[in-house]
């Protein structure tokens, strides 16, 4: 709120600003966050709720980067002028300029639009020349090519056909010891054995190879890693769009590679688009869609800690043998509006194994989940309110009572750029690392739903009453 209103009180920033007048999101994510208020810098900007002295140091500093953000402006404009000019089309130009255009406006000032125009031209090329071929327009003709699209869904077949047909042993006793001793591995420095021991013994693999064939009790589907019963080999593809890609398991060639080019800053650096695709191919019909073992491991042990989520904060110690008999017995329980039943069953309802374990790394996350204001606000519509109430917080409070979805989700996306990468997991606090900052990463990003979903109905509200007024 206290950046809205400040960012409002700006003149010549439009093209950095929404509809509605205030920051884009991306303004924020890349340019005011990271470059003009510095929350490491100056903590007191840094959490979501703000001091006096922490609104008025963030105010300061904007003010203070006001004529540099009004040139990023312009540069920006300019830029897209000149990238339409050159007919270029690859990238969101927000994603690929808006940081340059920050540094031209701190180096050069406000831009003159013929004068400054070779200077565009030449950051344009610059920034889409990188990309050394690896290009999205590239990857739609390789998939595209009839001759080249037979011969890759016939690798697909072959690779599919391969899988192994049976996994070997339960290790989730051993990821769960895994998990504890990372959430400890700072203190205590255990771990290495543990994550050693489950590499050594490819539980990964196996976990992953269960997915492949387990319909029910911690399947797939239940984990929100596809939307079929099992896993389905994946299609080539030939288009993607980022807010509209598949589960990771559903996700096509296409898709899967789209997201490497997009995330990589130096593609030059990636192999060839021939060469990522097959790859991926490799990949997308291998246990768990990973490569790399300790990836895969720490894919398994996500999933253990995932199922472990409780941000209700409901019991989930209890074993539950018989899924459909305790949806049936919760659906009774939340007609029941607040019973012992149903803070009992909370918990457990639509759990996706058929034994759900806490551990210190549950309490973790689960503790920080539970501070969080929205939570509690989802906790009392999912109590009191059931399944009556619509609207965004009610799509908030839905996936609460599934966390383990989105966090598979997301830290399956992180793997898989890491698999790209070649960038194992090999030390218990590198895991722990990751698999806590996929936690937070869905809490906030959770929190940026709640804000928008509130914005959403502020900005409805006053149009109610300018309504009501007028009438």
């Amino acid at each position: 709120m206290v950046l809205d209103e400040v960012w409002r009180r700006l003149d010549g920033v439009e093209a950095l600003s929404g509809p509605h007048g205030g920051p884009l999101r991306r303004t924020v994510k890349l340019v005011l966050d990271p470059l003009v208020i510095r929350p490491v810098q100056h903590p007191t900007c840094a959490g979501a709720i703000l001091s006096a002295d922490g609104a008025t140091l963030l105010a300061t500093r904007i003010f203070a980067a006001a004529d540099v953000l009004r040139a990023t402006a312009a540069w920006f404009t300019l830029l897209k002028q000149v990238r339409r000019a050159l007919r270029i089309t690859e990238g969101n130009p927000q994603d690929l300029y808006f940081q340059r255009c920050f540094e031209l406006a701190t180096t050069a000032g406000h831009p003159d639009p013929v004068r400054d125009r070779q200077t565009a031209e030449a950051a344009l090329r610059d920034i889409h020349e990188f990309a050394a071929g690896r290009t999205t327009q590239a990857l739609k003709n390789h998939l595209t090519d009839a001759g080249l699209a037979r011969e890759l869904g016939g690798l697909i077949e072959i690779a599919w056909r391969r899988r192994p047909a049976t996994a070997s042993g339960d290790h989730t006793a051993a990821f769960e010891e895994l998990l504890d001793a990372c959430a400890n591995s700072r203190v205590t420095g255990d771990g290495q054995p543990e994550l050693d021991r489950l590499v050594a013994a490819r539980a990964g693999t196996h976990s992953g190879i269960d997915l492949w064939h387990r319909a029910s009790g911690g399947s797939a589907n239940e984990l929100g890693l596809t939307a079929h019963p099992l896993p389905h080999p994946p299609a080539l593809g030939a288009s993607a769009s980022k807010a509209d890609l598949g589960l990771p398991f559903d996700r096509t060639i296409y898709e899967r590679v789209f997201t490497v080019l997009q995330a990589s800053s130096e593609r030059a650096e990636l192999p060839p688009i021939p060469e990522l695709v097959t790859d991926e191919i490799a990949r997308s019909c291998s246990p768990w869609a990973l490569l790399d073992e300790t990836l895969r491991v720490a894919a398994a042990t996500g999933a253990v800690l995932a199922v472990g989520l409780s941000p209700f904060g409901a019991g989930v110690n209890e074993r539950v043998h018989e899924a459909g008999r305790v949806r049936r017995l919760a659906d009774a329980a939340w007609s029941e509006r607040g019973s012992t039943d149903a803070k009992r069953v909370a918990g457990r309802v639509s759990a996706p194994v058929d034994v759900v374990r806490g551990s210190a790394a549950n309490q973790v996350i689960n503790n920080r989940w539970r501070r969080e204001a929205y939570v509690l606000q989802a906790r009392r519509l999912a109590v009191h309110d059931g399944d009556e109430v619509r609207g965004p917080l009610a799509q908030i409070a839905a996936e609460l009572r599934t966390p383990w979805r989105p966090y598979l989700r997301r830290l399956w996306v992180r793997l898989h750029g890491r698999d790209v990468r070649t960038a194992p997991v090999a030390e218990p606090e590198e895991l722990w690392d990751l698999l806590d900052g996929v936690a937070r990463s869905v809490i906030l990003d959770h929190r940026t739903k709640v804000k928008n979903a509130l914005s959403a109905n502020a900005v409805a509200g006053e149009g109610d009453s300018t309504e009501s007024r007028a009438s």
